[in-house]
């Protein structure tokens, strides 16, 4: 049975038993910044886990693309290890519970996938009975093949919130996939027994405290993992013999021109190249962009590595986009947004591996010189620390740090570089922390919500409207009253003002009533559905039940809006003019200005940013009106509205529409027709990493603010360059011409100076045990200078120390020069280097044969030239 077919067949069965369908969400966690990728199957149900959201279902069943890199060294040195995996599961929010969760499971891996009875296992949580009596009495399974596991495997829970035992189902592979351990049984690291299921069954509630409370409505969690299940309906040996891999693998095999199968070092690449790009491929697709941190350095290592395994099989072409592809024409069919981003996918890749093949490259230069330090100095080894470095830094692997190190007589401290990357997981462990489902404050506030209800939201139709106090909070604590200069949290029944969310800021505003004042500067949601205002008690006393009038602080509101509908039509501008590939990837909408992240390879030109402004503005003075309706998520995606990748919808949205122009998907306030938006003008444009631009704007009255500073900063320009501000850009052509022309003259004379200044240098040389030896001051104004001349120096020279320092103002420049003919001596600038600096308060380092450093006591510089001179005599052998 092929993995689509193992698939399809999982979906369908579950889709019999009363489940929704529902698409894999993205691998970029909807709304959940405390993880960086969809690890498992339950990720995007864990709102409706904890009660933060209702959802729209009781049943569903998905196949949930996964993205794990815990154990990326693993990868393709075991039979089960990947990045990128699908996991198969059903979920009860509130409905079925364990009898129907175990019954299904054994349907269906003995019926659907007519696995043999004699060969599955069953593990439980140790004192679960409930579930041992289902499976050995209702099931059948007998009471020898039932395992009871502790806490630590068989008990699921992530800090506070909800959880419970968990129940697997393992399938005995034979003794010749075992250890050939006589305690070899279930739980055993080898290969024998494979678990294929887990079965969570989400019944108690963990408190701050560490007390377990049964829940109200009970939750099933499952997972099975799709490459798993295939392995053994496909009696393969390992996950990578499946379909799903071998597609992958021959093709990628083909490409290079190597075999799979033929040894080991080949198997392993090809593996670890399947792996990571199918997991960089499914990334990019869902918004993710190669950058130096979070979840995009973890794309960006993953694919770096899929290239130096490439680069170990002797592929010296960028080759990855080419898997990519043949990953999309494979996946496509269950995922079809793969095919949709294609052209973006392919680029991304693409662009990246080919910034990649420089890296190597600048790594290769500094190993060569690593190299040549490491002879001159008369070592035998690249030491494990730098080796590390160049893997880490400039992802340069360490086989062929060792492979360049051989051609040149050395070796490599594998002990060293060991060290270094167990020292690297050791700082990645401590920083690694669970993630609570649910801290104290947001368990407060979905009581509050369970108790009284949804904030109701009228803030789309009016500023002004009647709330009343259901909770009121301070210090993270329920109380029954505030005074005046009190900060406080509390919740309305019914409020008119906006609380953040997809970019918009919150809506400021003032409370009255019940003979007292609040001052609102924040609205957010802990809680789906509940709107929880922060402000300050201006006058009087506040307790719940308290009725107020709410006015929500109109200037603020309507610049919000402006800037949040401008950025409806610079999406659709930006795809206008640089291409269909265009896709929002974050905004902020603030009261001042907006800024807009979007997918990009390359610098928006001024030509292109003039050509953005001009349709806006178009747009805007074409008066569109700005309508909004709630439709169904389905319907709403028919009529091609545009939505934010990894936002998460519900089964109702908001559609936006402004004209024929725009239709998009979007929560956020707006204004009622584009001309509203007044004048719109960008500010300026810039990267924000690998393939992914930003670009701010202003509208409205922060527009004619940016065009009167403008016309006042071109007014005093004028003035100060005595010409029209008509005649401007010419007198300032003018002056800048002028001042290179003078610049030059002037390094001219500099120039000839500091060869005045070298010859009477010459003069000062003096033997250190038969080495010519130069230390003096310099006149020189900068570093750059000071090399310059140690340059100069050292051709009329031709063998010997140099030693300069150059007091400017308060600090000191020093530079020490070796020739390379006398390294051999012993001597080193950068330890010389080292010495004298100290003298003067500074400090510095640098090669054996150049070094420089920095002082700030420009009263000692004669100290620290006797003190270079004593070191470099100190380190003269013989």
């Amino acid at each position: 049975m092929s993995g689509s077919e193992i698939r399809e067949r999982y979906l369908g069965f579950f889709e019999s038993k009363g489940h929704k369908r529902l698409p894999s969400a993205s691998l970029i966690p909807a709304n959940d910044p405390s993880i960086l990728w969809t690890a498992a199957g339950m990720v995007p149900f864990k709102p409706y886990f904890t009660g933060a959201a209702k959802p729209e279902v009781r049943r569903a069943t998905t196949c949930q693309k996964c993205l794990r890199t815990p154990d990326i060294e693993s990868v393709g040195r075991t039979a089960r290890h990947h990045t990128f995996f699908e996991m198969l599961g059903n979920f009860s929010f509130g409905d079925y519970f364990k009898r129907e969760a175990i019954s299904w499971a054994w349907e269906f891996v003995t019926k659907q996938l007519e696995l043999p009875q004699d060969k599955l296992w069953i593990t439980i949580y140790l004192d679960d009975d409930e579930a041992f009596d289902i499976w050995h009495r209702e099931i059948g399974v007998p009471e020898s093949r039932i395992v009871r596991m502790g806490k630590d495997t068989n008990f699921w829970e992530i800090g506070v919130g909800p959880c419970g035992p968990c129940s697997e189902i393992y399938i005995d592979l034979g003794e010749e996939r075992g250890c050939g351990s006589p305690e070899c049984s279930v739980g055993c690291d080898c290969d024998r027994y494979l678990e294929i299921w887990n079965l969570v069954f989400i019944q108690f509630f963990r408190d701050e405290g560490g007390n377990y409370s049964p829940l109200e409505n009970k939750g099933i969690d499952t997972g099975m993992g799709l490459e798993r299940v295939a392995s053994v309906l496909q009696n393969v040996p390992s996950n990578f013999d499946t379909d799903i891999f071998r597609e992958i693998m021959d093709f990628t095999a083909g490409e290079i021109g190597v075999k799979y199968g033929t040894d080991k070092d080949t198997d392993l690449g090809l593996k670890v190249i399947a792996d990571h790009c199918r997991a960089v491929t499914f990334a990019v697709s869902d918004g993710a962009l190669p950058s130096n941190e979070g979840r995009g350095y973890v794309l960006r290592r993953l694919l770096r590595r899929a290239v130096r395994f490439g680069r170990l099989l002797g592929e010296t072409e960028p080759f990855l986009f080419k898997v990519a592809g043949a990953i999309i024409r494979q996946m496509s069919p269950a995922y079809p947004e793969l095919e949709k981003n294609s052209e973006h996918i392919l680029k991304v890749i693409s662009t990246e591996e080919a910034r990649f093949g420089e890296t190597l490259s600048q790594g290769t230069e500094i190993l060569n010189r690593l190299v040549q330090e490491a002879k001159a100095a008369g070592g035998t080894e690249i030491t494990g620390s730098d080796a590390f470095k160049l893997y880490d830094t400039y992802g340069f692997p360490l086989e062929l740090t060792m492979e360049i190190a051989e051609e040149n007589g050395l070796g490599v401290d594998q002990d060293g570089f060991a060290a270094a990357m167990e020292e690297q997981r050791r700082r990645a462990r401590s920083a690694r922390q669970e993630t609570e489902y649910l801290s104290e404050t947001g368990a407060l506030f979905k009581e509050v919500r369970d108790k009284y209800g949804e904030t109701v939201f009228v803030g789309y139709g009016t500023l002004e409207a009647e709330g009343r106090v259901i909770a009121l909070v301070k210090e993270g604590q329920r109380a029954d009253r505030a005074v005046a200069g009190e900060e406080i949290q509390f919740v309305l029944d019914s409020t008119p003002c906006y609380a953040e969310s997809g970019g918009q800021v919150n809506d400021y505003a003032r409370l009255t009533g019940a003979g007292s004042e609040i001052e609102v500067f924040e609205v957010y949601k802990p809680v789906e559905g509940l709107f929880v205002h922060r402000g300050k008690v201006l006058s009087g006393m506040v307790r719940e039940s308290d009725l107020f009038k709410v006015s929500v602080d109109l200037p603020r509101r309507s610049a919000v809006a402006r800037n949040h509908s401008a950025t409806h039509l610079l999406h659709k501008a930006l795809k206008e003019v640089l291409g269909e590939h265009v896709n929002q990837a974050g905004s902020l909408v603030e009261p001042d200005r907006l800024r807009f992240d979007f997918t990009h390879f390359s610098p928006v030109t001024p030509e292109e940013a003039r050509r953005i402004e001009e349709i806006i503005n178009a747009r805007v003075l074409d008066n569109l009106p700005v309508e909004t309706r709630e439709t169904s998520l389905e319907e709403a995606r028919a009529t091609g509205a545009a939505a934010l990748f990894g936002e998460k919808y519900g089964e109702r949205v908001r559609l936006v529409k402004m004209g024929d122009y725009s239709l998009e998907l979007c929560g956020g306030t707006h204004v009622r027709s584009t001309s509203e938006v007044g004048l719109f003008k960008l500010l300026g444009e810039s990267s924000v990493g690998s393939g992914l631009r930003r670009v701010e704007a202003v509208t409205g009255e922060g527009a004619l603010r940016y065009i009167n500073a403008r016309d006042q900063q071109l007014e005093s320009i004028a003035r100060a360059v005595k010409a029209a501000p008509s005649e401007v850009v010419h007198r300032v052509e003018s002056l800048v011409k002028d001042y290179r022309e003078l610049e030059h003259e002037a390094e001219n004379l500099r120039a000839k100076l500091a060869r005045f200044e070298v010859q009477s240098m010459l003069d000062q040389v003096t033997d250190l045990k038969g080495v010519k030896f130069l230390a003096t001051h310099t006149s020189a104004p900068d570093m750059d200078s000071l090399r310059a001349m140690v340059d100069l120096l050292r051709d009329r020279m031709g063998s010997g120390v140099i030693v300069l320092a150059s007091p400017v103002g308060d600090r000191v420049n020093l530079v020490v020069a070796v020739t390379k003919d006398l390294l051999g001596l012993g001597l080193h600038a950068g330890k010389i280097i080292k010495e004298a600096a100290a003298a003067v308060g500074g400090g510095g380092g640098g090669r054996p044969e150049m070094a420089q450093a920095g002082g700030k006591e420009p009263g000692r510089v004669q100290e620290a030239l006797d003190r270079a001179r004593a070191v470099a005599g100190e380190q003269i052998k013989g």
